[in-house]
Order: structure tokens, then C-alpha cells, then sequence
């Protein structure tokens, strides 16, 4: 297939967006990490401080991905694409969204295995949040339930398929931007990656991005409200 300037012009501006972000996400949470290293850490104890500061965490996914969104948004209509369309259609909706909350549970069912990396921790490692305000659990809702389930999707699946699937073939781009996608979260030691995967088989499987959006948010917020429980 011969490939024209647009379909490469497009296929750099997604994976230029896709890297910024990745690269302003994973830059924040290497700096926290690294601010809170002493003599004796492990690479999961100094992970494990990536994110512990909450709040600024959370705000760091919202503006990261929302100062973003217009650009990606531009290259939808640039391109005559309606993201509207991308993200659903009314003759699949209800079979989408079912899909979606499936692949949410399997996901949250997958995250208990980071419980088993965590056991690699030593007594230097971050413990956690002792009790949450009302908010800083809304914040948490925001960021990993909406922002992050939606704009990452649009940005790490929606982009791989629509703007780079010409070009590096679809499911070569799906997997390249899903290893950026393990980088931006490169704390949780492949635990994105491996969901990610996941969320891959259910877009591909629907066409419809509504599917790994709800997965993805679906999955953050049954690991905010388990957070909550077992705190």
C-alpha cells in the first residue's frame, strides 16, 4: 500500500501528542519517585512513591490530558472524523457498553496481582494513604474514573487505530502505543501494559473506543472504592 503525506503527516501529530503526554506524566512521577529515595530502596519502593502525593498526582493526569485534548481534537475534524463516531454507535451501544463493564471487571480482577509485586517492597517503601478526604476521592474520580479513562483511550487507542494503522499497520500501532502507554505508567511494573492488552482485544473486537473507555474507568474506579474498603 502506498502511503500518502496526510496519512503520514497525521500518524507523526498522533504519536508526537501521544509522546508529550507520556513524557509529562512519566516526567512527574520519576521526579516524585526519585525526590523520595534513601540509601536502601529497591525499584519498587522508589516506584511506590510515584503517586503518593495525591492530590498533585491527579492533577497532573487532568491538565496533562485536557491541555492536550484540543490538539487531538483538531486532528479528528481536520481530518472530516467524527470522534462522536469513534467513540459509539447507536445500533451497538448497549452490546458496547456491556462489553465495556466485562472487560472493567476482568481488569480489576488483574490488579490484584499488582498486590503480589508489592510484597517485593521493603519498609522503605511508601505505604499508602492512611484515610482520604471526601475531596480527594472525588479527585480520584475525576482524574483516573473520567479524564483518564477518556482521554487516554482517545489518545493511546483512538490515535493508534484511526491515525496510524495505515502506516504502521493496525495492530503494530496498537501495541507500540500501548507500550507508551506502560510507560506513562511505568510505576505499577506492567500492570498497564498487560490491561492495556485487554482493552486492545475489546476495541478491535467493537470498533467502538466506548468499549476500553469504560473498561478503563470502570477498572480505576473499582480500585478507588476497593482502596476505600480495605484502607
Amino acid at each position: 500500500m502506498i502511503m500518502n503525506n496526510t496519512e503520514f503527516r497525521n500518524a507523526k501529530q498522533a504519536v508526537s501528542i501521544t509522546i508529550m503526554l507520556t513524557l509529562i506524566v512519566a516526567g512527574y512521577e520519576i521526579l516524585r519517585a526519585c525526590q523520595n529515595y534513601l540509601p536502601g530502596m529497591n525499584l519498587l519502593d522508589i516506584a511506590s512513591f510515584a503517586n503518593a502525593d495525591l492530590n498533585t498526582y491527579c492533577l497532573v493526569l487532568i491538565l496533562a490530558n485536557i491541555i492536550l485534548l484540543p490538539k487531538a481534537l483538531l486532528l479528528y475534524n481536520e481530518n472530516g472524523i467524527s470522534l462522536t463516531k469513534e467513540i459509539a454507535a447507536k445500533e451497538t451501544l448497549g452490546k458496547d457498553i456491556a462489553l465495556g463493564i466485562v472487560l472493567a471487571v476482568i481488569s480489576a480482577v488483574v490488579s490484584l496481582l499488582s498486590l503480589l509485586v508489592s510484597k517485593g517492597r521493603t519498609e522503605l517503601a511508601f505505604v499508602g494513604w492512611n484515610s482520604l478526604s471526601v475531596g480527594e476521592i472525588i479527585l480520584m474520580v475525576i482524574s483516573l474514573g473520567f479524564v483518564s479513562g477518556i482521554c487516554k483511550e482517545i489518545y493511546f487507542r483512538g490515535f493508534a487505530k484511526r491515525f496510524c494503522g495505515d502506516v504502521f499497520g493496525e495492530t503494530a500501532a496498537l501495541l507500540l502505543f500501548n507500550v507508551l502507554f506502560g510507560m506513562l505508567d511505568w510505576f505499577n511494573m506492567g500492570h498497564s501494559f498487560l490491561v492495556g492488552l485487554l482493552w486492545i482485544w475489546g476495541y478491535k473486537k467493537s470498533g467502538k473506543l466506548i468499549v476500553p473507555m469504560i473498561a478503563h474507568g470502570g477498572m480505576n474506579l473499582i480500585s478507588v472504592v476497593f482502596y476505600i474498603l480495605t484502607a
